[in-house]
């Protein structure tokens, strides 16, 4: 039942968040406008389209499913354990983030999977939709990832379902282009991402592109020592996205999905 109904769950909240920040941005943005968003709206919005079809075509019992197969056969460590149901369901939520967290950090060392990744930070400018802005072969890279995690942790599908929705409503929020008083993003991001605390990883500088890799809790970067609190040249005066790939013709949907397969070196980190 609950594998039957995440989809419509998961499709139901990420609208309705989407609209509520795409609203939000527009009565109050954090920085200028610089890109028609009609075409960029568009373009994200088939890139997701595209990624959610491959995904539901390559990984038909997607996360929860895979939760579902572990829960049948007793596979993973958690039911190994015998938590506490609430406890078992915290713990998986906090194992997966961290997954991902890790996973981010990969993606920007390893040069094979930055290739995948750098697709993402070619966007020169951020608002929500950035947030589902990821190439296919990344998505469904990622997905394996997260089968084999669920799968070894035992997670249950409640949490997996969870995880999904957080990490998904997260993204969306934490790449907005909205103004948040100073007070409240402070609050905030002793437990969560922000969007003033993940604009800064998509700094043009390589050093600040490197921090805060965290999605959903701000912990991790922390914990392991890649939080900068903000970029240095101000939110107003950063440039974001890469030094390279800066063109408009370079936001184009067909540039984008050939990005993996086209040469590009990182700049040397600056201290």
């Amino acid at each position: 039942m609950l594998n039957e109904c995440e989809p419509w769950l998961r499709l139901g909240s990420f609208i309705g968040l989407l609209l509520a920040l795409m609203l939000w941005e527009s009565a109050s943005p954090r920085r200028p406008r610089e890109q028609p968003r009609g075409p960029r709206w568009l373009r994200h919005l088939l890139l997701t389209t595209l990624n959610t079809l491959l995904v539901r075509a390559l990984f038909p019992l997607a996360a929860v499913g895979a939760a579902l197969m572990a829960q049948q056969h007793g596979w993973g460590l958690l039911p190994w354990l015998g938590l506490p149901g609430w406890l078992s369901l915290l713990l998986a939520v906090l194992a997966l983030d961290c997954l991902i967290y890790w996973q981010h950090r990969l993606f920007h060392r390893v040069p094979l999977l930055w290739r995948l990744h750098r697709m993402h930070h070619t966007d020169t400018e951020l608002d929500a939709t950035t947030g589902v802005r990821f190439h296919p072969l990344e998505i469904l890279l990622s997905m394996a990832i997260k089968l084999t995690a669920v799968v070894a942790l035992g997670a249950s599908p409640l949490a997996v379902l969870v995880f999904e929705v957080l990490l998904n409503a997260t993204s969306l929020f934490n790449h907005a282009n909205i103004w948040l008083p100073t007070r409240l993003d402070t609050a905030l991001r002793q437990v969560l991402v922000t969007p003033d605390m993940h604009r800064v990883h998509h700094s043009v500088h390589v050093a600040e592109t490197d921090s805060n890799f965290g999605f959903n809790l701000s912990w991790w970067d922390h914990l392991f020592g890649s939080y900068r609190a903000q970029p240095r040249d101000g939110h107003q005066g950063m440039r974001l996205g890469l030094k390279q790939f800066r063109g408009p013709a370079e936001q184009r949907l067909l540039p984008l999905l050939l990005q993996p397969f086209r040469a590009a070196s990182r700049t040397k980190k600056e201290p």
